[in-house]
C-alpha cells in the first residue's frame, strides 16, 4: 500500500512541474500560400486600354505557366505575389526577365516591342493591385484553361500554319504523348520541350574565321555584336560578328519562336490536338 501512495505521489509531483512549465512551444507550420505577398512598394497607375492589351498578350504567351490572371499555375508561380513584381517599377525588373528568361527554371526569353511589354507590364501590376486588395492566398489552374479547344482546328494548324510537322510526327516521336504527360505537363512539354526539369543542352555555334578555321563550339553568350562559345579547356573566346561568319544551330529556338506567334486559340487548339494522340 505505502509503494502504491509512493508511486501516486510521484506521479502528482511531476504532473504538477509540467503544469508549472505550461504547454510547450510548437511553432505552426503555415502554407506559403497562407502569408500576405509582398506589398507594392511603388504604386503605379497604368490606362485602361494597355492593361487589356497586356491581358490578351499575357494570356496567348504566359497564361499557361503563369494563370491567366497571373495568380500562378501547375508550372508557373504567382506573379501577384512576386518580390520582383513588388520591386519593380514600370518594368525595370520585369522587362529584363522576360528578354532574358530563365532557362534554367523553364522560362524562354520573348521578343517583345517596347509597346508589347509595356502592355503586359500594365496587366502585372493591375493583377497584382487586385489580388492586394482581395487578400487571400494562390489558387489551382482552373481545369477549363486546358480544355477549351478544338483539335481538329489544331491539327490542321500543326501540319500547316504551325510547321510542326516539319520537325514531329504523330506516329512517330508523339506517338503516345498524351499517355505520356497529361494536362499541364503536356501543355508544358509543347511549349518548352525541356519540360522545365532540366536547363536544355547549349546550341551549337559553327564560327568562320577570317583565315578559313573553323571553331565548333556551344553557344555561351551572343549579343547584337558579339558571339562567345565554350572551348574544352573551359575559356569563353569572343568573337566579333562582323568579322566572322557564323550559324547557330539551336534545336529549340523554332519553339521559343513559335510562342511569339501562337493566338491564345492556336495555342488551345495544338494542346487539344495533342491530347488525342494517347
Amino acid at each position: 500500500m505505502k509503494q502504491i501512495v509512493w508511486t501516486l505521489s510521484i506521479a502528482l509531483m511531476v504532473v504538477g512541474i509540467v503544469i508549472a512549465q505550461g504547454p510547450a512551444t510548437k511553432s505552426p507550420v503555415q502554407s506559403p500560400a497562407s502569408q500576405p505577398g509582398p506589398q507594392t512598394v511603388t504604386p503605379q497607375a497604368y490606362p485602361a486600354e494597355q492593361i487589356k492589351a497586356g491581358e490578351l498578350r499575357f494570356t496567348s504567351q504566359c497564361g499557361f505557366c503563369h494563370g491567366r490572371d497571373a495568380a500562378g499555375g501547375e508550372t508557373g508561380p504567382d506573379l501577384t505575389r512576386s518580390k520582383l513584381v513588388a520591386e519593380d517599377v514600370r518594368g525595370d525588373k520585369i522587362g529584363p526577365l522576360l528578354r532574358q528568361g530563365r532557362p534554367d527554371q523553364g522560362m524562354p526569353s520573348f521578343n517583345l516591342s517596347n509597346t508589347e511589354l509595356g502592355a503586359i507590364v500594365a496587366f502585372v501590376h493591375d493583377q497584382k493591385t487586385k489580388f492586394e486588395a482581395l487578400g487571400g492566398g494562390r489558387r489551382a489552374v482552373d481545369p477549363t484553361d486546358l480544355a477549351t479547344g478544338n483539335a481538329t482546328a489544331g491539327q490542321r494548324y500543326f501540319n500547316g500554319a504551325g510547321g510542326c510537322s516539319r520537325c514531329h510526327f504523330a506516329t512517330g516521336d508523339l506517338a503516345g504523348v498524351a499517355t505520356r504527360y497529361q494536362g499541364l505537363a503536356l501543355l508544358q512539354r509543347m511549349l518548352y520541350p525541356s519540360g522545365g526539369q532540366r536547363a536544355p543542352a547549349r546550341p551549337k555555334v559553327t564560327v568562320t574565321l577570317a583565315s578559313g578555321q573553323t571553331v565548333v563550339a556551344p553557344l555561351a553568350i551572343e549579343d547584337e555584336f558579339t558571339i562567345v562559345v565554350l572551348d574544352p579547356s573551359g575559356a569563353r573566346p569572343t568573337y566579333d560578328k562582323s568579322k566572322v561568319k557564323f550559324q547557330i544551330d539551336d534545336p529549340m529556338s523554332a519553339h521559343f519562336d513559335q510562342l511569339g506567334k501562337y493566338t491564345d486559340a492556336d495555342m488551345h487548339n495544338v494542346f487539344a490536338y495533342l491530347d488525342t494522340l494517347k
